[in-house]
């Protein structure tokens, strides 16, 4: 008999600690808000999960981690036919194309990447079925579940402060005006970078996570990290009605802005 229940009453943090404990064998199943997700267990181990509807072949995920680009996987889910992902990954190997290490270390990197998003799932439902395991043509490795549950409940914890950081993911992001300030100038990682790119009063944070495929902790963040850095603004974006009641604010005088700024250097400065 399946065992079952609400994510209210058990977190999936309490869900890993009992399927580790008692080295259990089979799948467990999550819903929550419109989203699902799978993770199998052997003996207590994880080793293997998937998203909702996303490309859990081996090219997928091989393509999802950046080991190779979408159109790489396009080609040889063109050659490799309706081959098995066990061969496909043979192939691979044997045509020097990739190294074993590569594949399982990106097979690891998808499974963990699914999993730590769980974390943060507080709602919705779960069901454990017992002996259920991923097909056999499935890629399959063995993670240790004591140090997933000790990062996952430390991401956890980051996600619920840059929630309270930045609540709304509705919202825009625009530019600080600085005088002399140049953001080509700052040091930003390639994650930075390509939200930088996408950043206008036009899109909305969320937009923005949806057309970088990141989560909401990323996509937080990354917006955490450029407000630290005093190079963005969450502003409202363009066309969103205000709240009942709430009055239309004057544009910015830009001008004003900059000599009001440059005084209150001068001030400080001076003390």
């Amino acid at each position: 008999m399946a065992l079952k229940g609400n994510l209210r009453d058990f977190s999936v943090t309490q869900l890993l600690n009992l399927i580790n404990l008692a080295r259990k064998t089979g799948t467990l199943s999550l819903e929550s808000s419109g989203a699902a997700a799978w993770v199998s267990f052997r003996d207590g181990k994880l080793i293997y999960a998937q998203l909702g509807n996303e490309d859990a072949s081996l090219t997928g995920v091989l393509a999802k981690t950046g080991t190779i680009t979408t159109q790489q996987a396009q080609v040889i889910k063109t050659r490799a036919g309706e081959r098995p992902d066990k061969e496909i990954g043979i192939l691979l190997i044997n045509a020097g194309y990739l190294t074993q290490q590569t594949i399982l270390a990106s097979i690891r990197q998808h499974i963990l990447d699914i999993v730590y998003q769980l974390f943060t799932w507080g709602e919705g439902f779960f069901r454990f079925d017992a002996e259920l395991l991923p097909p056999e043509d499935r890629i399959t490795i063995r993670l240790d579940l004591e140090d997933i549950i000790i990062q996952g409940s430390r991401l956890l914890k980051e996600s619920e402060q840059l929630q309270e950081e930045i609540p709304n993911l509705d919202m825009a992001l625009d530019f600080v005006e600085r005088p002399g300030a140049n953001i080509r100038d700052v040091n930003l990682s390639v994650e930075e970078w390509r939200v930088v790119s996408y950043i206008n009063p036009k899109n909305t944070i969320r937009q923005i996570a949806r057309a970088n495929k990141m989560s909401d902790l990323e996509i937080r963040r990354i917006v955490f990290g450029l407000l630290q850095a005093g190079l963005v603004d969450i502003v409202r974006p363009v066309g969103m009605p205000l709240p009942a009641g709430a009055k239309q604010l004057p544009p910015v005088d830009r001008k004003q802005q900059s000599s009001l700024v440059n005084r209150l250097i001068q001030r400080v400065r001076s003390l």
